[in-house]
This record gives C-alpha cells, sequence and structure tokens, in this order.
C-alpha cells in the first residue's frame, strides 16, 4: 500500500512546547511555566454574555466573515487603541490568530515564494509557509539588538522571490516589542522591495513602558500589511478560540473564502462574548496587564539575583533568559530541570535553532508559583558548573 501520508506531514516535527507538558501532566508535583495561558479566568461580564446568547437560542452560523456587530466593534477598537483604520469589510473573524496566520499565508503565498520569518518566533509560522510550498527564510534575532528586528536585517535576507515579512512583536518568546523608530526603518524596506506583511499583535494589549505601534500605522504600509490580533491573551479567553485579521479588503476576500471552505465561521457564542469584551473590557486587560508587570519585575528581578542573564524583556508574558553559561543545549537544560526538580520550562530551540542557549518561562501564573518554581531553579543552577 502506498504511503498515505504526505512527505511534507510526515517530515514535520510536532510542537517543541507540548511534549514537555505531556510529561508534567504525570508529575503531580510539578510546576509548569511553560504554556502562554493567562492564569486568570474570563472576566465574568464577558461570560455571562456568552450565557445569555446560548440562553437566547444564538446557536446558528454567522456569516463566514463574522458577527457584523462584532467587526464593527473590532474597527472601533483598533482605531481607538492603535490608530487603525478600518471597515467591517477589511475584518475577518477567525478561530484564533493561528487561523488568521494560516489563512492569511495561503491568500497570498505561491509555491516557492520565499517567507521572512524572525526567530526566535511562534512555533505555527514555519509550519504553516511549509504546509504551503512556501521557502521559510529565518532570520536570527540577537540578544545584543535585544532581540529586535532591524531594517538591516530584513533588507539583508531580501532576495527577487521574497514575498512576506512575518512581524512577530511584542515577541512570543523572547518578549521584545520594536519602537515606532524600528517599524518605520522596516516599513521604508517593505516597500522598497515589495514586501507583504504579516504581523502578529495578538500581545498588543501587554506592553510594559511605551504603548504598542503598529507597523500598519506607518505611511504607506496600512495597504500591505495583514494584522493579527485576538481575545486569548488580553481577555484571558484562550479556550473561546477567537482572533480575527484586518487588512486589505482585496486580501481578506481571499481569506475569507479560505475561511468559509475551511472553517465556515468561527463560533457564535464566542463572538457574541467577544462583542462585550471590546465594548466593556478595558479596566479587565489593564487589571491583568498590571499584574503581568509586577509578575515581570519579581522574574527579572530573581533570575538576576540567582546569577541567570536575562535581558528584559517589554511585552507578552515571557522572559527568555540564557543558559549559555552551563555548557548545556536548552533541551538538556529544560529536562533535567524537570526531572530533578519537576519544573517545567521550554527550550529555546521550541521557537528556532536560534533559540539555543536559551529557554522561555512564562510569567502568565500567580506570583505564588513563581516563587516556589524560582527556589526549585536557584537550587538546580548552583549544582551546574559554570563553563564561560
Amino acid at each position: 500500500m502506498r504511503d498515505p501520508i504526505s512527505k511534507i506531514t510526515r517530515e514535520m516535527q510536532p510542537s517543541g512546547i507540548r511534549k514537555f507538558f505531556d510529561v508534567v501532566n504525570d508529575m503531580p508535583d510539578a510546576i509548569s511555566l511553560g504554556v502562554g495561558e493567562p492564569d486568570f479566568d474570563t472576566p465574568w461580564h464577558i461570560r455571562e454574555e456568552g450565557i445569555y446568547s446560548l440562553e437566547h437560542g444564538r446557536t446558528y452560523y454567522t456569516s463566514n466573515a463574522g458577527l457584523k456587530e462584532l467587526k464593527i466593534e473590532i474597527c472601533n477598537y483598533l482605531k481607538r487603541k492603535f490608530n487603525l483604520n478600518y471597515f467591517e469589510s477589511e475584518v475577518l473573524v477567525t478561530i484564533g490568530g493561528s487561523e488568521a496566520i494560516d489563512v492569511g499565508l495561503r491568500a497570498m503565498i505561491d509555491p516557492g515564494d520565499e517567507v521572512l520569518i524572525p526567530e526566535p518566533c511562534y512555533v505555527s509560522y514555519l509550519p504553516c509557509a511549509q504546509l504551503i510550498h512556501a521557502v521559510p527564510v529565518p532570520i536570527p534575532l540577537k540578544v545584543e539588538n535585544e532581540f529586535q528586528l532591524t531594517a538591516a536585517e530584513v533588507e539583508e535576507a531580501c532576495t527577487e522571490k521574497t514575498k512576506v515579512l512575518i512581524l512577530p512583536f511584542p515577541n512570543n518568546p523572547t518578549g521584545a516589542v520594536l519602537s515606532r523608530k524600528n517599524l518605520e526603518e522596516i516599513a521604508k524596506v517593505c516597500i522598497e522591495k515589495d514586501l507583504f506583511v504579516i504581523s502578529d499583535e495578538i500581545y498588543a494589549e501587554l506592553t510594559y513602558g511605551d504603548k504598542h505601534v503598529s507597523i500598519a500605522e506607518m505611511p504607506g504600509m496600512a495597504e500591505r500589511t495583514i494584522v493579527i490580533n485576538g481575545f486569548s491573551k488580553a481577555f484571558a479567553m484562550t479556550g473561546w478560540r477567537l482572533g480575527y485579521a484586518a487588512g486589505p479588503e482585496e486580501i481578506i476576500s481571499q481569506m475569507t473564502k479560505i475561511h468559509q471552505f475551511a472553517i465556515m465561521c468561527a463560533p457564535t457564542t464566542s463572538q457574541y462574548a467577544a462583542v462585550e469584551a471590546l465594548r466593556n473590557g478595558d479596566d479587565d486587560v489593564a487589571m491583568m496587564t498590571e499584574a503581568y508587570n509586577q509578575r515581570r519585575r519579581f522574574l527579572l528581578h530573581e533570575l538576576r539575583r540567582i546569577g541567570m542573564d536575562c535581558f528584559e524583556a517589554r511585552g507578552a508574558f515571557y522572559v527568555f533568559p540564557s543558559i549559555k553559561k552551563y555548557g548545556m543545549t536548552s533541551e538538556d537544560f529544560a529536562l533535567k530541570l524537570l526531572q530533578e526538580q519537576e519544573v517545567a520550562v521550554v527550550p529555546g530551540t521550541a521557537f528556532g535553532d536560534s533559540g539555543e542557549g536559551y529557554i522561555r518561562i512564562s510569567y502568565a501564573y500567580s506570583l505564588d508559583s513563581l516563587k516556589r518554581a524560582l527556589e526549585r531553579i536557584e537550587a538546580f543552577v548552583k549544582t551546574l558548573p559554570v563553563v564561560e
């Protein structure tokens, strides 16, 4: 019998995040600092709206692109928060931000087109590109630049076949953000090289210091940028599975066509809850962001106290400390930490080869959990020889 599995699928590696947490499930005393999921419950008024929609029988399909009411609120939100101007015809509601990334690439890429992917980065970009026969081109981000992408790096990576730049900021896993000046310089290269941008801004609300700036706000970029966002991180709605894409109608209409055949529409209950989130959720987001910032400051202080090098992450809810001084691979460090101290972190290589020498620690956990985990991490690193 012929092989029923495609070559691309068979060669694709499973997520480097999940295999550690399959092990954690069988360790009742383990502390997990790995999964990027808020520890807050979805705010009650948002849950209540979802319940209300069910009680009133709103269990039907919505239009493929999403509830008109929700798309209008998304446009209002993007204008109010990030100075971005969209019409409802320029918005597609998706199954989380991950689907938006997938259909965005599928709508724009032909086989052989090159996609620039700054690394370390979210685990889905590479396989999404591979599945559509694109050519992924990693751009290694440097700690000396605080893991920020530079215009020079984009320009150097471009060829005649380059079509799309994925812009993953605020960044998972590093917590890096891009300044307006950085974005202005990158925008000039994108226009000069005629690149399109998929700007993954799922952590846009979670910045600590300067407010998030979208590249779509830069002159000449709105017409060549797809902005990806959603409700999982800022509104603590991971299980509601709801995201969206905003961009030029020409591209959004083609993304909607793919979404129509593959998905039909996003969950109706989630969409009604999301309307409430956008209308009345600002205070909830501010409260959660302040809590994350407190945890961020604590974690950075403690990592440095115990001798682990870590640049100051200013976005998302991750830090990315270096473990190079211990002479171990990221995977070996994470595995040994899990086995000896029952603390789960993610090896940096789960986010691309340039993540070697680092681990990702999420602070989307309570301060109590972070304190207990740091005690165990400190005990672990004290046993390790320093080789540099």
